[in-house]
């Protein structure tokens, strides 16, 4: 399963345990995404990690909450921009991606790139411990 399947089944199953009071699997499926987390871009300008915005998420799409440290001419870090990328549902093409939040030296491009890549790997799941 791709990674951006296995986020979205959860957040589904996870919104259903929910509503249906079922707390051992809803605090199951919790874990499922905080491990899918750990594949979201993190490191190599995303330095704060990327995270699963499950307050917006729904069954239509997924949101995620990331941000990219940038470098000036010589090498230094010189601020952050902070982007919200959703995952919408594309019938031709698996799925789209929307990228929000500024576009600091055209910075949209890369984390499409990057976020495409990285949703349409497998997903690795979790041993059990």
């Amino acid at each position: 399963m791709k990674l951006y399947e296995q986020i979205a089944s959860t957040i589904v199953a996870r919104e259903n345990c929910r509503k249906s009071g079922n707390d051992e699997w809803f605090a199951r499926h919790t874990e499922c995404l905080e491990a899918c987390e750990k594949q979201l871009p993190s490191g190599s300008g995303f330095d704060a990690g990327t995270s699963i915005d499950l307050e917006k998420s729904t069954s239509d799409k997924f949101v995620l909450k990331t941000a990219f440290h940038h470098m000036d001419e010589y090498g230094g870090y010189d601020g952050w921009t902070e982007h919200t990328v959703t995952v919408k549902p594309n019938l031709l093409h698996d799925f789209e991606l929307v990228i929000g939040g500024r576009n600091r030296n055209d910075i949209k491009d890369y984390i499409h790139e990057t976020f495409d890549h990285v949703l349409t790997e497998e997903a690795v799941e979790e041993k059990a411990a």
